[in-house]
């Protein structure tokens, strides 16, 4: 035991500066970009309410996905031609998931609700009043609760005027990640369902009561949304109020009490 715990350290502590170098994350991000084209090129694709993700691809709007149903996006925004900024956490992943959406067409803007939140609403508010770009984020990240929508892209939308469009995808053979947003991980050969939401507009003055209002209406379109298209391919709902700091605690516990009762 005290070996594998030796070795699982000194293994971490080689791969996590290399990790941390641009260059090599640049290679990772490249190596995964292949098997997301793959996967989407050998896949039938039915997407719904196309017409509106064509109306705003390159007009100020603010696209909204769970964090877990980020995946196939991608390519789909890379190919409809979209202009856009993602908002990408700072933590190392954040910016090598940055690289990896900068490969499909998408530049980054980090931050994050919970850390530098002003600064990425002023960002993200240059961007929006260029008039041309829009931007993408997860109103559950990084790092949850799951299937909550946060007030950030709320904020864009009201000191900006731009709408909130909720997108969402499924898929029908995939391999749920076993994290707090059970991120969703289509495989080749696939049937992909997208479905784009209809705008959700702010009004500059309105009321705390009618922004919680309008909150709440976008977080339930968006959880029927994802509910509805996991349930025609028969996959478990997702749960909501995960969070990634709880989920791991509750994996540290599962673990410690598997190995008590070994003894």
């Amino acid at each position: 035991m005290f070996q594998n715990k030796t070795f699982r350290k000194a293994w971490k502590g080689f791969w996590q500066p290399i990790l941390g170098l641009g260059i090599f994350q640049w290679i990772v991000v490249v190596i995964m970009a292949i098997p997301i084209w793959f996967s989407y090129f050998t896949s039938i694709k039915r997407i719904s309410n196309i017409d509106v993700f064509y109306k705003y691809r390159k007009k100020p709007a603010i696209f909204v996905f769970w964090h877990g149903r980020s995946l196939m996006l991608s390519p789909i925004i890379c190919l409809g031609g979209m202009q856009a900024y993602a908002v990408a956490s700072r933590h190392k992943d954040g910016r090598m998931m940055a690289k990896l959406q900068r490969l499909f067409g998408l530049r980054a803007i980090y931050g994050s609700s919970h850390k530098g939140g002003v600064s990425v609403l002023r960002e993200g508010l240059r961007v929006l009043n260029k008039g041309d770009f829009g931007i993408c984020m997860s109103p559950d990240g990084p790092g949850g609760p799951s299937l909550r929508v946060q007030d950030g892209a709320l904020y864009f939308a009201k000191m900006s005027g731009a709408p909130i469009i909720p997108v969402c995808f499924s898929a029908k053979r995939a391999w749920f990640q076993e994290r707090w947003d059970r991120y969703l991980l289509a495989l080749p050969f696939n049937k992909l369902t997208v479905r784009v939401g209809e705008p959700v507009f702010v009004p500059k003055k309105c009321s705390a009561e009618e922004f919680e209002q309008i909150r709440k209406n976008l977080e339930d379109v968006m959880v029927q949304q994802v509910h509805d298209m996991d349930a025609e391919f028969g996959h478990p709902m997702v749960e909501q109020d995960l969070t990634a700091s709880e989920f791991k605690k509750k994996k540290r516990e599962d673990k410690q009490l598997k190995k008590s009762k070994k003894r």
